[in-house]
């Protein structure tokens, strides 16, 4: 099977979306069985998230992204079992 390189980054963003996923997931869990309330540990997600997107690539990228998750939000993507894309 030929991929074109278009693909095989494709491939490659989505298997470090899934790793980080995971990562996250484990975290979140870990935060859970300390104790920690879930609107505690999101509010921190988010605000370490923003930190480093802003260091790594400034305030406007920080707001394409809540822009993009507040419409993903609004739109039921983050309800059951929906996949974010």
């Amino acid at each position: 099977m030929n991929y074109s390189l278009n693909d095989i980054d494709a491939i490659i963003r989505e298997e470090k979306r899934l790793t980080a996923v995971e990562s996250h997931c484990e975290a979140w869990a870990e935060g859970l069985s300390a104790g920690i309330e879930p609107e505690i540990i999101a509010e921190a997600a988010l605000s370490t998230a923003l930190r480093e997107l802003v260091k790594t690539a400034g305030e406007d990228s920080a707001v394409l992204l809540l822009e993009k998750m507040r419409k993903l939000a609004l739109s039921g993507a983050f309800d059951g079992d929906k996949k974010l894309h």
